[in-house]
């Protein structure tokens, strides 16, 4: 269970860095929110890997997905952080 989160949290931190320099832009994020993203995005990554291929059911929707599928799925994530925002980024965006 310790490796599990160890590799999450790592597993987030590269697709995270990775996501936010593909979309560089004035994220009033700090490391662990890139942490978040990251980890958020193999999620999300798992999830369109398991509609999209049809991944083994015993594994259900919800699975972390691989390096490639964490950027991916951290992209996604960091845009509609983005475009949802909380109104203290978005007021900083305008500016």
């Amino acid at each position: 269970m310790v490796t599990f989160v160890v590799v999450m949290i790592l597993l987030g931190l590269v697709a995270g860095a990775v996501a936010r320099v593909v979309l560089p832009g004035p994220d009033p994020i700090g490391i662990l929110g890139t942490i978040v993203v990251g980890i958020i995005g193999s999620f999300v990554g798992g999830f369109l890997g398991y509609v999209l291929f049809g991944k083994d059911l015993g594994e259900g929707a919800l699975q972390p997905s691989g390096i490639i599928g964490s950027i991916i799925g951290a992209i996604l994530v960091l845009l509609i952080w983005r475009n949802v925002g909380t109104g203290r980024s978005r007021r900083y965006a305008r500016r």
